[in-house]
Order: structure tokens, then sequence, then C-alpha cells
């Protein structure tokens, strides 16, 4: 392992240095952190896990999902912020104490082979992810040198932002108002990154359609492609809204899986917009970080972010646990399944799927920064693992501000931006829709009723409030406690553009 070719810088080993403990972040899949403001990981639950020794699934797993993040933070965010593989591993990894980095692993990242490798006693083979340009990085199957699918590199059909007007473009983006008081707008962005334990990397407020106010940690620009975590799950949702924009998918169909249709599967009864409120019933278990089997494969939630699984048969493969649409789970049982759909449904068009997003949706809200990871079989894993900037999930949240429409184009189908925003069913808090969280049951105390956002682990958010024609983004790894420093800086930023009109 120590002869392959290696940037001298790129080498290292983690000191056994107790006040760090790492990891970038146990990923979005808590199903308490994957979304709702003001959800808490359990953090005693979490201490006694890593009182115990992993066994060797464990560590093999914990090993996997540290060389993803150390392969992503360098080679994807490095697109626009080039780091050492040092500082990824000082910045977004072992200040976090969600992974359980083992003290006794070993790191090398290797610039010319653009991969990732982690390892220490017990975890044969080493572990290891690799960077695929436009798909991003990826964990390699024990024993394989390759992923099954051939990379694309997926181009923006746009112009260069700096000579196009926004949104479309950057120029043009910013503008001031008479009624937001400037100067409590800079105070409120001030009190955000001035929180330092939240991490804040990117902070941009839109109102009325442009730039009002925007805040970056050092380093990060509004163009850096950040982890998004379960955000991803909202492109999903636009994936299905275009498709059925397009009359390809409806809302009320069966899930048009083909392994669910036989006559005496319960799973044929599962609809597309079961899927779309986590409410198929499919028996997905996840344990989060609070269980001593966390970090194995019975884990099936999480699974899909520390094992080299398809992540498309992952999810359809499951057999169906209660009836659909009677309860909402946080499950990315029910994303990766659209997921699949979306992928069958573009590819027997003879299309690219790999291309899919951009074409269909990114050039289209004049996003230019996404990147899309997949497994080694080429399947997006948008549950967790994609990348977006501040500008552009700023787009992205316009796109649903104005109803699916984008400068006159109707990218998603009519009422779907009504459909994602209405709360599902089978959840009685009233706080999740259509793979959007909702504040109709009143979060975020401080912010309208009507505010409808993706989130992420960590405190990833994109929040719509049309009642003020405003997208505030947020991006960053949060160790705790975004949900209440959310509520309280969207409520600064609100009482801004209000003082100017009393």
């Amino acid at each position: 392992m120590r002869g392959a070719k290696t940037s001298p810088r790129r080498v290292g080993r983690i000191p056994a240095c107790s006040s760090f403990i790492l990891i970038i972040g146990t990923i979005a899949l808590l199903a308490t952190v994957a979304g709702a403001p003001g959800a808490e990981p359990a953090g005693a639950q979490t201490r006694a896990v890593r009182a115990r020794q992993p066994d060797t699934e464990a560590r093999a797993h914990i090993a996997a999902m540290a060389a993803h993040h150390l392969c992503a933070g360098v080679f994807v965010v490095g697109r626009v912020h080039e780091r050492s593989p040092e500082e990824v591993l000082a910045m977004d990894i072992r200040r976090f104490p969600g992974f359980n980095w083992q003290d006794d692993f070993d790191y090398r990242v290797d610039m010319q082979d653009r991969s990732a490798t982690v390892w220490g006693p017990g975890v044969e083979p080493p572990q290891r992810a690799r960077y695929h340009g436009d798909q991003g990085c990826t964990i390699l199957p024990r024993g394989v040198d390759r992923v099954f699918f051939e990379p694309l590199d997926v181009v923006s059909s746009l112009p260069d932002a700096a000579t196009q007007r926004w949104p479309l473009g950057d120029l043009g983006a910013r503008a001031s108002f008479s009624e937001v008081d400037d100067a409590a707008l800079q105070q409120a962005l001030d009190w955000a990154m001035a929180q330092r334990e939240q991490n804040t990397r990117a902070l941009v407020i839109i109102y009325r359609g442009k730039v009002i106010g925007e805040r970056y940690a050092e380093g990060f620009t509004k163009d850096t492609p950040q982890i998004s975590w379960s955000q991803g799950k909202s492109i999903t949702a636009a994936l299905v809204g275009v498709l059925a924009q397009q009359g390809e998918i409806t809302l009320e169909e069966p899930a048009p899986i083909a392994e669910w249709q036989g006559p005496r599967d319960p799973r044929r009864h599962i609809r597309v917009m079961d899927l779309m409120r986590m409410s198929s019933g499919l028996d997905f278990a996840n344990y989060g970080l609070a269980q001593t089997d966390s970090w194995s494969a019975s884990n099936e939630h999480f699974r899909v972010y520390f094992d080299a699984v398809n992540v498309f048969e992952h999810a359809t493969n499951q057999p169906a646990g209660i009836e659909p649409n009677t309860e909402f789970r946080y499950r990315n049982s029910d994303p990766l399944t659209l997921g699949r759909i979306v992928r069958e449904k573009v590819e027997a068009r003879g299309e690219s799927y790999l291309a899919f997003p951009q074409r269909a949706l990114f050039d289209r809200i004049g996003a230019r920064n996404f990147v899309l990871e997949t497994d080694a079989w080429g399947n997006f894993i948008m549950t967790g693992y994609d990348f977006g900037s501040a500008w552009d999930w700023a787009r992205f949240g316009l796109l649903r501000l104005r109803d699916g429409v984008f400068e006159g184009d109707r990218v998603l189908a009519e009422g779907w931006v009504d459909f994602v925003r209405t709360p599902a069913p089978g959840d009685p808090r009233r706080g999740y829709g259509g793979l959007f969280w909702l504040n109709r049951g009143g979060a975020m105390d401080r912010v309208p009723e009507d505010a409808f956002w993706p989130s992420g682990f960590m405190g990833q958010q994109t929040v719509v409030i049309p009642s003020r024609d405003m997208v505030v983004v947020r991006l960053g790894p949060s160790p705790g406690g975004s949900g209440r420093y959310m509520n309280e800086t969207i409520g600064r930023v609100l009482e801004a553009v209000r003082a100017a009109t009393r």
C-alpha cells in the first residue's frame, strides 16, 4: 500500500488524540437528523455506541465512509476550493464525533489515481473510494479496482455564468429594496456567522428573486460545491416532476417496479405518491446511530453510505412492511426507488441517465455546480451523496418559489410544488410533504407556516417562504443545534425585511 505513487503531502496517519474524533458526517441519515429542523442527534446514545470497540465489519464500514469523505473533500469540493487531505480531515471529519474514526487507521489520498484509501488492523482489504469526475467519488466494492459503468463528462450547455443575466447567470444577481433595512440585515448575517460552533460555510438570502445578502467562510464561495446530504432527495423529487411534466409518470399510478407486480405481491399497491411521501411501507431498517449494530449491513437505511452496494437493488428488493400511505417513515428506500424509476424511464427513451439531471433540470435553472455521486453501478445516491453550491441551491429554491416555472419555462408539472408542500397523510405532525419538510406543524416558530424546505444532515437547508417571496440557503457541517440556529437566523432576516415598512 505504501508504495503507490502519491503526492508527498497526501499521506498521513491520524494522531491518537482523544480530542479529535473523526468524521465528516455520519450522513444525512439519522431519521431524526436527516431532515426536521430542531431534531437533534441522540448525543448520549451516540457516545454510548462509540464507547464499545467496533467489530471487524463495523471497522470496515467506518473506513469505507471515511475514504469516501476524504475523496470527496479533496476532489469534489476541490473543484472550486482546494484543500489538502490533512485539511479535509481536520475541517470536515475529525472534529465531528459521529462517524467513529479509529485512532489506528491510516489513510492515503493518491492525486494521480484520484482516490482515497483507508486501512487499519482488521480492515482487509483496505477501503477505497475513487473520483470519477462529474459522477464524484464512489466507494469501490472490496477487491474491485473499477466501477461497473462508463463515467461521463457532463458539461453544462449554458454559457459562462458571468456573461448571462440572473437567475440563469450571475449578472445582476444582487439588488437592494426600499423595504429592506440593510443595516439590520447585515447584523442578522453577522450574527449567523458569529455562531462559529455552527460552522456555516455559506448563507444566502434571496428576496423578490434577487440576492440581498450572503456570507461565506474563508475559502468558500457562492460556487463551491458542498455536500448537501439529504437535500438531494428534493432533486429526485424534481426529476420525477420533470418526467411528470413530460407525461412519463403520474403520482397516482402504481410504482412501475417489475419485481413488485406479482398478483400476490402487496408492493404492487405502492404508488408513486406513496414513495414521494416516504409512506411506501417497505420494511427497510433505519437504526440511526444509537444501536450497537448501526455500522452493520442490517442498518439498511445507512448502508448505502458505507457499503458498496447497488443502491437501487438494495432499495427495491425489500419486502412490504405496513400498508402504503398509512405512516410516514424516514427511509432511504423510497427516494432510491424513485431514482430507479427515473433511470428506467430515461434509458427507455434512449437518453443518457447520467446527463439527465443536468440537461432536464440544472441547465434550465442556471445551475452549473451540482455533482451527483453514484454507486459503482452508476446509480445516483441522491439521498446524501450530492454536492451543490449556495447559488445553485438558491436557484433550486426559486424554482419552487415560482411554482415550478423558471424564466417562463415550466420545468415541473403543474401542481407539483403544491403536492410537495402538502402534508403527507401518514404524518400526524404535518411536518413532511413530498420529499420536502414543512413548517405546517410549527417546527420553526419564527418562520411563516407556509415555509417548506429540503433538509440534509448537519444543517443543510434551502428554505422556501412563499408568503415572504424569500429563499434562504445555508450550507456547512453543523455539529448540532442547526434547527434552532436556522429558526433564529431566518427570524432575524425576516425582521430586517419588515423593519423598513413599519
